[in-house]
C-alpha cells in the first residue's frame, strides 16, 4: 500500500515552492477561516477533483457519470456538503492526519513532520491554498 501512495504522491503537480502556507487555526474538527481573502471557485474544484493527477478521483467515487475507473479506497464525495461543514471539509484536504493518523489520505497542505517526502516534494504543498479553497467550494455544493 505504501508504494501504491509514494507512486502517486509523485505524480501530483505541487504548488510553487515560492508560495508561502498561509495560516490557519483548526477548532474542533475543522478549520473555520478561508485560507485565502476570496471564496473559492466551485467549477474549478469540480475540475481539480476530476483530474486524475489531483488524485481525488483514484480513491474517490463521486457523482461523476462522465468519469470512468473512480476510486473505491475512500468514501464517496456524493452528498459530501451535507456530511460535512465548509469548516470540516477544509481540514479534511489540509490535514486529514488530524482527524485519523492512520488515514491514507496525502496531507495536501502540509510540509511539515512527512516521512519519505520525494526530494522535489521537500518543503512544497501539494496544493495551493486556491487550490484548496476551490476543491472545498466544489465539494460542499455536493449535497444529493
Amino acid at each position: 500500500m505504501t508504494g501504491v501512495l509514494l507512486a502517486v504522491a509523485t505524480a501530483l503537480p505541487f504548488a510553487s515552492s515560492a508560495e508561502e502556507l498561509q495560516s490557519y487555526t483548526v477548532v474542533g474538527d475543522g478549520i473555520p477561516g478561508s485560507l485565502t481573502a476570496s471564496p473559492g471557485d466551485a467549477a474549478r474544484g469540480r475540475a481539480l477533483v476530476l483530474d486524475r493527477v489531483s488524485t481525488c478521483i483514484l480513491c474517490h467515487s463521486g457523482p461523476f457519470p462522465e468519469t470512468r475507473f473512480q476510486g473505491d479506497l475512500a468514501p464517496s464525495l456524493a452528498g459530501a456538503g451535507s456530511r460535512w461543514t465548509m469548516s470540516q471539509l477544509r481540514l479534511r484536504l489540509v490535514d486529514a492526519s488530524r482527524l485519523n493518523p492512520d488515514t491514507i489520505m496525502p496531507s495536501y497542505y502540509r510540509i511539515d513532520g512527512l516521512q519519505r517526502v520525494g526530494r522535489n516534494w521537500q518543503g512544497k504543498p501539494i496544493l495551493s491554498a486556491e487550490q484548496i479553497e476551490d476543491i472545498v467550494a466544489y465539494l460542499v455544493s455536493l449535497r444529493d
